[in-house]
């Protein structure tokens, strides 16, 4: 007998939540504003050029993937899908909740609910890589969009907890503003080398990637943080590719054993 994913059809209701508030804080609906607007009132060097945004769209086309992967039938009982059980939907709250958090200027506040964002994501990201031998459908619809997901999280906590700081108008302990621009960029590479190795998971690092092009195409005008932020992009790409090469020969290897 197959085992019925309890969440399902709730699954399907928080993330059509999640989309739905996600559009109207794009059309000035919540809080009068929009979402890139509470970022440009408080610039930082962290902040990535607009365009690193449209990452948004591919995470959740991916995600709507795995809503109808997670809706079918004869997917239900796997244990990928199982697997999942109310984290989705938690992460979908903590994402609303940050959304209007944001928006209304709490922004200090904010960063906690992306905390729990980043922490319900972690969980859905380390259960997720336990499948060992993923169909085509769990890779393109469970493993990947969490990964990506996961990464651009990462680095939105970081720019969050940033854009909090410049709002608070801290000291930064003495060091300029360049200095902590260079601890956290060197900080977030480490985060997604060694998030990543573990798993030999290549699309993580790429997240990183896009975001830190984004910063140095934005932060041109200051040398340290654009050279840095190019320097860590390009050394998670080539770390990215051979995460891929890793994996294919592993997998290569299990595959002879079998």
């Amino acid at each position: 007998m197959l085992k019925r994913n309890p969440y399902k059809w709730w699954n399907l209701i928080a993330f059509l939540a999640m989309i739905g508030v996600n559009v109207l804080a794009n059309t000035t609906l919540i809080g009068g504003r929009r979402t890139s607007d509470v970022s440009d009132m408080y610039p930082t060097l962290l902040t990535p050029a607009g365009y690193a945004f449209t990452i948004w769209s591919v995470i959740y086309i991916l995600l709507s993937g795995f809503i109808y992967y997670q809706l079918r039938r004869n997917n239900e009982s796997r244990e990928s899908v199982q697997s999942i059980g109310i984290w989705f939907i938690i992460s979908c709250i903590f994402n609303i909740v940050w959304l209007f958090l944001w928006q209304y200027l709490y922004i200090e506040i904010s960063v906690i609910a992306m905390l729990f964002l980043l922490m319900s994501l972690m969980i859905l990201y380390t259960r997720t890589r336990r499948i060992s031998y993923p169909t085509q459908g769990e890779f393109w619809f469970i493993k990947l969009p969490f990964s990506l997901y996961l990464g651009w999280i990462s680095v939105a906590t970081i720019l969050n907890i940033s854009i909090s700081l410049t709002k608070n108008n801290w000291g930064g302990f003495g060091l300029d503003d360049t200095t902590w621009a260079i601890i956290m960029l060197c900080a977030g590479a480490l985060i997604a080398i060694l998030a990543s190795y573990p798993y030999r998971d290549s699309a993580f690092p790429l997240v990183f990637v896009w975001a830190y092009v984004a910063i140095a195409v934005k932060q041109t005008n200051v040398e340290y943080v654009f050279t840095v932020a190019y320097i860590l992009a390009g050394i998670l790409f080539l770390y990215a590719i051979y995460l891929l090469f890793v994996r294919k020969r592993i997998n290569k290897g299990m595959n002879f054993r079998r």
